[in-house]
């Protein structure tokens, strides 16, 4: 399928810079809005009244935090690289920004006042998910950044968890959008949109979109992928030294990726704007301004999913975070990807029947889901060895670590035999005692 690309790069200075404000505007608004939403929502799962005093049922709440937070005193660490320390948290909001500038929000339009038409999208590309995918890329150097440049052991680990994560997942995320590139013919984000005007991609790529979905919530570091930034172990992570605006600008970042990947989701799985059944038998229903309210209400639906998994689930463990990502989603990706390519040669060329290949598919999908809950052998076991085993030596790497299982410090196992020592001689002599 070849997209129509025409309609774009031609609107004059002042149309663009409309839609720019526009989108910037419809960002902060959805942010502080799903800042609402979520404490509302988690509130209510627990039993709670959550915000409802600053302005109507609460909703000057998250404005009010982010004034607050605005204006508060600005913490530079001694220890911190006081250019990258600023800059980081500039890179990671920017690129949050940069990505919502290909999401179709609408189909072309009329302008108000004249006599243009224009789509309600900033601009498109024949690549623009892989611009997307770029972009997001780009953000997580703000994270390792900010780090490395905290001057904290704590933000370090942080910094290295994140970037472990984002490239485990963005493997998953971009492997998961390759069926949908193939069955569409294009990767422009509105030629992808056009590409479902008769069936949503959901239907028929229903396990590319389930490991979207898992992905999408690492991707953002979320919970229970929330793993970069576990107060448990990291305290804050990557943002521990970060106070005021610039922590500000994290969490407008953070907030800012889940509308992005939702958008996303929505553009390339759920038909973008198009309208949901049975509304779209009404003819006016992609028409004018409603397909906005389509895509928002789609948009809606994966941030209240969002807050619904942080609201219900406890974080992983790292090593099962990991094992989740390069052991089972990762091979489904590769699986399901050579099934789609061989569904659309037979669909194109025939010669086979395309059922017995939707069915080996889905069967080998099933198979991969079994293997992913069959835990490893001996991963918990502890070798058993007849023999001495060797001194265990706490200072070997130059800093001090804790024995792992089946070690001993020397240290610990002396005052343990001396005490077990002083323990049985006084019972030794009551026995001659009595004798």
């Amino acid at each position: 399928m070849s997209e129509d690309l025409g309609v774009f790069g031609v609107d004059p200075w002042w149309l663009i810079a409309i839609k720019t404000v526009a989108i910037f505007g419809l960002l902060v608004v959805t942010t502080l809005l799903t800042i609402w939403g979520e404490r509302k929502i988690v509130a209510r799962m627990q039993h709670r009244v959550g915000p409802k005093y600053h302005g109507p049922f609460g909703l000057l709440q998250s404005l009010a935090d982010g004034i607050k937070l605005a204006l508060k005193e600005d913490i530079v660490p001694s220890a911190a690289d006081k250019a990258v320390f600023f800059i980081a948290p500039v890179i990671s909001v920017t690129a949050a920004f940069a990505t919502f500038a290909v999401i179709p929000l609408g189909p072309v339009v009329d302008v108000p006042f004249s006599d243009r038409v224009t789509p309600l999208q900033l601009t498109d590309l024949s690549v623009g998910v892989l611009y997307i995918l770029a972009i997001s890329s780009v953000g997580v150097y703000g994270i390792v950044l900010a780090g490395w440049a905290s001057g904290s052991t704590y933000a370090l680990l942080g910094g290295l968890r994140s970037s472990a994560q984002v490239i485990s997942y963005e493997i998953a995320m971009g492997l998961s959008l390759v069926a949908v590139f193939i069955y569409a013919g294009t990767m422009s984000t509105s030629g992808i949109v056009a590409a479902q005007d008769d069936v949503w991609f959901v239907f028929i790529l229903l396990p590319s979109f389930l490991i979207y979905l898992v992905s999408m919530v690492g991707e953002t570091n979320r919970a229970p992928f929330d793993l970069a930034e576990a107060e448990g172990e990291l305290v804050g992570g990557f943002h521990t030294e970060y106070s005021s605006l610039k922590f500000a600008l994290f969490f407008l970042g953070e907030y800012i990726n889940m509308v992005t990947v939702s958008a996303l989701a929505t553009t390339l799985f759920l038909g973008g704007w198009a309208a949901p059944w049975p509304l779209s038998l009404w003819d006016g229903a992609n028409a004018g301004l409603w397909p906005i309210l389509w895509f928002l209400g789609k948009v809606i639906g994966f941030l209240f999913v969002f807050i619904w998994l942080r609201g219900t689930l406890p974080r992983m463990r790292y090593d099962q975070f990991m094992k989740l990502g390069w052991k089972f989603l990762i091979p489904a990706s590769l699986v399901w990807i050579i099934a789609v390519s061989a569904v659309r040669v037979v669909r194109l060329e025939g010669g086979i029947d395309q059922r017995w290949i939707l069915i080996t598919g889905a069967a080998i999908f099933v198979v991969l889901v079994a293997l992913a809950f069959i835990p490893d052998k001996g991963q918990d076991e502890v070798d058993e060895d007849p023999a001495e085993p060797a001194p265990f030596d706490a200072f070997a790497g130059g800093y001090p670590v804790p024995p792992m299982p089946g070690q001993q410090l020397p240290e610990l196992a002396t005052v343990i035999t001396a005490d077990q020592q002083q323990t049985d001689r006084p019972t030794d002599q009551q026995g001659a005692h009595r004798g």
